[in-house]
């Protein structure tokens, strides 16, 4: 029991370090993860094109949007590569 109070703790941890604005280089596309597990995903010039709700794991996350479709991505130094795109965090 120990050892699953452990793994679900570091879990909540990991998803505090990634909880922010991630953004590709050119700045078209936009996740932010928000606290709660959801995200919100801005394309161009659409806000809010893209909503669900997303899972980390380790270095993995794991993305489920309010229509059902799902997508995956690793984080990997301070990067998320997710479907194609490489996105960076947002320092405010």
């Amino acid at each position: 029991m120990t050892d699953k109070i452990n793994k679900m703790t570091k879990t909540i941890e990991e998803t505090q370090d990634y909880i922010g604005m991630w953004v590709t280089a050119d700045g078209k596309i936009r996740h932010e993860l928000l606290p709660g597990n959801r995200y919100d995903e801005a394309r161009g010039n659409r806000k809010s094109a893209y909503q669900g709700s997303y899972k980390v794991t380790g270095n993995h996350i794991d993305y489920k949007d309010d229509t059902g479709f799902t997508a995956d991505g690793e984080f990997k130094d301070g990067i998320l590569y997710h479907a194609g795109m490489i996105l960076y965090k947002e320092n405010k």
